[in-house]
């Protein structure tokens, strides 16, 4: 099954939809500060659309993000547990407890 397009029947492009996304979102931006910000760059939108990007589109990049970071720290998670493992070997070797009987 072949995933559908969300941006399907928009005439904004999806680049544009996603930037004033992302503005709304990562910044503490007002819909009409994203909608300024925008025009200074020269794209002519409404900060109504902005506004119903975000129902839009606002869980489906919540979701993306969350994806992302539970990737992340997955890794993370992985790398701590494979340094734990070689400072464990390197500080307790074997032969440790038998130096001092002079064995």
């Amino acid at each position: 099954m072949t995933k559908r397009d969300p941006f399907k029947y928009f005439k904004t492009s999806p680049e544009i939809i996603c930037l004033a996304e992302m503005l709304y979102m990562r910044f503490p931006l007002s819909l009409r500060n994203v909608e300024d910000l925008l025009h200074e760059r020269g794209i002519d939108i409404s900060h109504e659309s902005v506004r119903f990007w975000w129902n839009r589109f606002g869980p489906m990049f919540a979701s993306e993000i969350r994806m992302k970071r539970a990737d992340a720290i997955r890794i993370h998670l992985q790398d701590l547990d494979f340094r734990a493992r070689q400072i464990h070997r390197r500080s307790d070797p074997p032969d440790a407890g038998t130096e001092h009987l002079g064995l």
